[in-house]
């Protein structure tokens, strides 16, 4: 079943504030607390759970600057790839870690929750971020994808396990950090003395340094390999947007976690469309005896040839629209519109007969077939009267 949108799970709009979108949330949490439904039915309990969990989900995406904006972009498709867990990208309970669920309780109720927040000790530093592009046609991007790429980083030595050491050899307590991994440094200042903390420059932060080095990374712990990955391109991604691929970036030498593999999405242009958000644009060619006795043209979509109907008297630059024939949005799901324009063709290269015949029709023609024209002669003479 699709994800509700997450504005509509707080009853906000899509330009709501910080504040509106916290008063959204604490009204909804309120009616939804399990305290509130104590006394109730267990269905009607376990519809208060989802709920719950439901204005919880849409809080902390909404709540979350950097996250907010990736949903704006994105729609949940943005916490779908790569998220490193199963539960949709955040990891831990309904879909968040602990860390996050500590903010959302200790913010309505006034205490941690018993969930530990943000002041919970963090891991070793992670590895470095990496930026891959990667070229898609218009076709791809609409209909969706899966691409495989590669690409080359810094991965943790197999052979060592990360730790540098030559397998089964000794580790030996590093002696500049005493085992910590850190190093104290004093910072003088115009207002004093500060003591700050660094990684360990001998050790690299692991507190141990190998007896023998590992034979492959030679004690780097890290060595150079090249990563082949399948990517799902989402329905209606655009260019310049980003996928992020959690832990596939460059290995730790801390002993922390990889970083992750920022995916930038280029679109080829197109020989006939142009897209702005979900709807496309294109302009064919129309014949002056179709624009003028009307008649069918055919058009390319992105979903093969369709056929729209040239009214009579089809005028030069007509737009025409063709609903649920653009691009699906990552946002609402919905598709948009190919939007089609006219121009009237004029007939070149004409011979003699040809040109009589066209004249002929010419001479023909009186005022009333021309209404531009017999509008524009009447301003005209009441100029220069």
């Amino acid at each position: 079943m699709a994800k509700k949108d997450y504005y509509e799970v707080l009853g906000v709009s899509k330009t709501a504030s910080e504040s509106e979108i916290k008063k959204g949330y604490r009204k909804l949490a309120n009616k939804y607390h399990p305290d509130k439904v104590n006394n109730s039915s267990e269905s009607e309990k376990a519809e208060a759970e989802k709920n719950f969990k439901e204005i919880n989900e849409a809080y902390q995406v909404l709540s979350d600057s950097t996250k907010k904006q990736q949903y704006d972009q994105y729609g949940h498709a943005a916490f779908e790839q790569g998220g490193g867990s199963s539960s949709g990208g955040f990891g831990g309970f309904g879909g968040f870690g602990g860390d996050d669920l500590g903010d959302i309780f200790g913010s309505f109720f006034g205490g941690s929750g018993g969930f530990g927040g943000r002041n919970s000790r963090r891991g070793p530093e992670p590895g470095d971020d990496l930026s891959y592009t990667l070229e898609i046609t218009l076709e791809e991007a609409a209909k969706g994808i899966e691409k495989v790429i590669k690409y080359a980083r810094n991965g943790k030595c197999k052979t060592c396990n990360g730790t540098g050491a030559k397998p089964h050899s000794k580790m030996n307590k590093c002696s500049k950090c005493n085992g910590s991994g850190r190093i104290k440094k004093i910072q003088r200042t115009m207002l004093g003395n500060f003591a700050t903390e660094d990684i360990c420059d001998v050790c690299n932060g692991s507190g141990e340094i190998p007896e023998q080095k590992c034979p492959t990374c030679h004690g780097k712990k890290i060595v150079r390999e090249t990563i082949e990955k399948t990517v799902k391109i989402p329905a209606g991604i655009d260019n310049g947007q980003k996928l992020k691929l959690t832990d596939m970036g460059e290995a730790s030498l801390h002993g922390g976690a990889n970083g992750d593999l920022f995916i930038v999405i280029r679109i080829k242009a197109h020989d006939f469309f142009e897209r702005d958000g979900s709807d496309i644009y294109c302009r064919i060619p129309v014949g002056y005896y179709t624009a003028t006795v009307g008649g069918e043209i055919e058009v390319p979509t992105l979903n093969g040839k369709k056929t729209i109907k040239i009214p009579e008297g089809t005028q030069n630059g007509k737009r025409f629209s063709m609903r649920d024939e653009g691009i699906v949005s990552l946002r609402t799901g919905r598709k948009g519109i190919q939007y089609v324009e006219v121009f009237i063709e004029t007939p070149i290269n004409l011979n003699e007969t040809q040109s009589d015949l066209l004249k002929a029709f010419d001479e023909s023609l009186k005022d009333k077939n021309y209404k531009d024209k017999k509008s524009f002669l009447k301003k005209l003479k009441d100029l220069f009267v």
